[in-house]
Formats: C-alpha cells, structure tokens, sequence
C-alpha cells in the first residue's frame, strides 16, 4: 500500500497536518436560496425544498448565536478547540454583496474559527465575493475555503438533472478562485442516473488536473418531495448497485491525486426525508465493506493517477 501507508487521504489528516489538532466544522444556515430556484425554475432535480442543510439550525437565527450554540454542542463532545464556520445549505454566493460580507463578518464575534468554509455554484463565483472574502481572511488571519457542487464532468447528466450549469462554469470558478489563494473543495455524486464508471474515473482525473485541495463525494439519496423521486417511484430511473458504488468510489480513488484530502464518501441523510439512501444500509457500515475491499485488493488512492503524467511521452523509448 503506498501513498503513506494509507488506503487514501482524510479529510481528519488533512486539518491535523493543517493545524496542529483536530478541527470540526460548525454548519451556518444563511437565508439564502439558489439561481436554480428562480424563474420558474425548480432546482436540481434531486435537491429537497430544505436544500441539504439537514443538521443545520433555522436560517432566522443569527449567525453569531448558531455558531456559539453549535461551538459549545461540539467542543465538549469531542474535545475540539478550533473549528470551521461552515456556510453550508443552499447557494451562499446568491446573495446581494453587502449581505454576504455581513454575514461572513459575524463569524468574526465567535473565538476559536481558524477557517470559513463557502458552499456555493460554479456559476456564482465573482471577483467582487472573493475580493470580500479576501480581505476578511488576510486581516484576520483565516483560510478559506470555497466549496463548489459539480457532481460530475458528464454534462449530458447535469443537463438530465437539471443542474443549470455545465463544465466550463466549473473551470472558470476554478481558474477565478485560485487567483485569490483561497482553497477549494469540490462535490461529486459518483451514481447519478445516466453516469457509469468511466464518468467517475474522469471526474477524479478533471478533479486532479484542476489541483483542487479536497473532494465530498456523495452517494445518491432520493429525497422525497423532489422530481428524482417522481421518477424513481414511476420507474424511470434507478440507481446502481451498493456494490457498482463501492466499485465505482475505488476507481475514483485510484484515479485521485494523492494530494486530495476525501471529506467524505457516502451521504448521510435521514430516513425520514428519502425514498431512497445507501441501499437501506448504514453510512459506517458501506465504509467499512469500501476499506476491506480496498485492502483485500492491495489498492489505495492514486494508484493510477500518474497516468495524466505525459502519458504518451512515457512511451518513447528512454524519455
């Protein structure tokens, strides 16, 4: 097993080399929408009315007391000292700017946020946001980090799920946020209805030629309530089998630069709020069938990545 004697780079490695010391994430929930819910538009087809926020607390309440409420919730459960201001559910960008710095600013009032964190859409990434962000994190001493969904680089199954946006959004906000320094995560659902697993090992290879710092790969739920769920419940859709997923996560792992920290590798959702989640089995148990067949087959991240190397200079005779 090589790439440091670990089946592939943790999110928790991550932030213990980063800081020094175990790092949680504190989810703020803004009152925000998304541009994909404007129009007459009705989102992506497998996002529920509450965005994916499950676990964050009500839009209405300030960002300052979430963060407190949530900070002394988790501090004392885990022992943590540092943390992350997690701008989470929703499109956190998809506001007016003076509202946005606001907001960010009041991360400001809590001590101990080494980081924010900004979910948000390739297609509302501007130079205006970043610049605000900038000069929060450069007179404060924070990082950065923005956190873009793309799903996947098959743009034939972000159109099918009505996604809004294609690749070249996702490039261009790539290109534009690294002019900033700032760190970018990306999202992925690996076994979207019209992907197969030469989608999710080119997504790993697009991720990797981008050089983002860290991956959310999400296994597919069916939220109820959504057009997903229509059509899953009529039969016009169907997900892959749990094991076509965990084969699928591997590809996308030996395809992964090893640099890539992987924050996460199967959704988490309640039962409650799907019709459908990780093929009735728990989050822990699909990761621990995902490691015993990782080492059972001797792979581990980034087993083939060096294949976007020069590839076919590597076929010249002494080169």
């Amino acid at each position: 097993m090589k790439n440091g004697n670990r089946l592939y780079y943790t999110y928790s490695d991550y932030l213990k080399e980063k800081y020094g010391e175990k790092v949680y994430k504190l989810p703020v929930n803004l009152p925000v929408s998304c541009p994909n819910r404007t129009g007459g538009k009705k989102g992506c087809s497998f996002c529920a009315g509450c965005g994916t926020g499950f676990e964050a607390m009500d839009s209405e309440i300030p960002v300052k007391e979430q963060l407190e409420q949530t900070k002394k919730y988790i501090g004392s459960r885990y022992h943590a000292y540092k943390f992350i201001a997690y701008f989470q559910n929703y499109t956190n960008t998809f506001l007016p700017l003076s509202d946005f710095e606001r907001y960010v600013r009041d991360v400001l009032k809590v001590p101990d946020i080494v980081a924010i964190s900004i979910s948000t859409r390739p297609d509302c990434i501007r130079s205006d946001y970043l610049k605000v962000l900038n000069d929060i994190a450069k007179a404060n001493d924070l990082d950065i980090t923005i956190e873009l969904g793309l799903q996947t680089v098959n743009y034939h199954t972000l159109h099918m799920v009505d996604r809004g946006h294609g690749i070249a959004e996702f490039i261009d906000a790539i290109l534009l946020i690294r002019e900033y320094g700032f760190n970018i995560c990306s999202h992925v659902i690996l076994n979207l209805p019209g992907d197969d697993m030469t989608d999710s090992i080119e997504t790993a290879r697009v991720l990797s030629a981008l050089k983002v710092n860290t991956v959310k790969i999400h296994s597919l739920y069916i939220a109820k309530n959504t057009k997903m769920c229509e059509d899953f419940e009529r039969g016009r859709i169907s997900v892959c089998t749990k094991e076509e997923y965990i084969e699928r996560v591997i590809a996308f792992l030996e395809n992964l630069s090893p640099d890539i920290a992987v924050e996460r590798l199967f959704s988490r959702v309640p039962e409650k709020d799907a019709v459908f989640s990780n093929w009735g089995t728990s989050w822990w148990a699909l990761r621990d069938e995902l490691t015993a067949r990782m080492i059972s087959e001797g792979t581990y991240q980034g087993r083939y990545f060096h294949s976007l190397c020069a590839a076919a200079l590597d076929k010249i005779q002494g080169a």
